[in-house]
């Protein structure tokens, strides 16, 4: 349907822990089939490289570029390479993100501080460098990729992570307001449990789960789900498209649920 065409979308975290499809992935790859050029970032170049690959062998348009999102410096390289590769950025998907497991008295300091410098602190330092571009372009779309563990408890203990992700939403919404009037829309979608590379490769989830079983975990995971399955990065890459799209023109400060009914089950 092209509802994508003309557009330069910068996905960061474009590469997928392990093979299969991941959140940023299946984005990157969403948006160039309707029609987006995607400047794919990743911390891990060949994950990036792989996805650019997809791209460009269904005829799309893509370029990879390597970058650890939680340094200052990076990013700002980063938007600095996507402007001298595309000259503009229509879209930001904000994707990356780790999870420690742990309650606060579990967590160490040192984990706490990063899962907030990659799951906050990259999203800060992009809508920093990218906004100055699309309100001289005359507006955007910005995604950033937070949790429905933001909002309520899952049943497993990941203090940081939900807190990151609560402060992201946050600060979603007052950048939504401060923005709006340059037409720059700011919007959240919240996954809820999603079956993708990065969870069957969290040692830590599969043992809060399934004491390790990654095979035990998935069916947990499904019957905890109203709707009795998990979601995948499919999912997640569609509400994603409407966001980036002109569909969604009218929207913005959103926190876009996507999770199968999880959050409003009773019990």
């Amino acid at each position: 349907m092209e509802r994508l065409k003309g557009k330069t979308a910068m996905v960061v975290g474009a590469g997928s822990i392990g093979p299969g499809w991941g959140n940023g992935k299946a984005t990157a790859v969403t948006f160039a089939r309707e029609g987006a050029q995607v400047f794919c970032v990743d911390r891990n170049a060949a994950a990036a490289e792989e996805t650019v690959k997809i791209i460009t062998g269904e005829g799309g348009k893509a370029t990879a570029f390597t970058a650890d999102v939680s340094r200052a410096a990076e990013v700002e390289a980063m938007v600095a390479a996507c402007l001298k590769t595309y000259g503009r950025i229509d879209v930001l998907d904000n994707n990356v993100g780790i999870a420690e497991m742990g309650n606060v008295v579990e967590v160490k300091e040192s984990e706490w501080d990063r899962v907030f410098a990659v799951n906050l602190k990259s999203a800060f330092l992009a809508m920093k460098h990218v906004i100055p571009v699309m309100q001289k372009q005359g507006g955007g779309s910005i995604i950033n990729i937070s949790s429905i563990a933001s909002i309520r408890h899952v049943g497993i203990s990941y203090v940081s992570y939900g807190a990151s992700k609560a402060a992201m939403n946050q600060m979603t919404r007052t950048t939504a307001v401060q923005f709006a009037p340059d037409h720059v829309r700011v919007n959240c979608i919240l996954p809820g449990l999603m079956k993708t590379p990065m969870v069957e490769h969290s040692a830590g989830l599969a043992a809060s789960y399934a004491k390790g079983d990654v095979e035990a975990m998935w069916r947990a995971r499904d019957s905890q789900v109203p709707m009795g399955h998990m979601g995948d990065a499919w999912d997640v890459a569609n509400a994603a498209l409407f966001l980036a799209s002109d569909e969604s023109r009218y929207v913005t400060g959103l926190e876009l649920v996507v999770d199968g009914g999880l959050t409003v089950k009773s019990a």
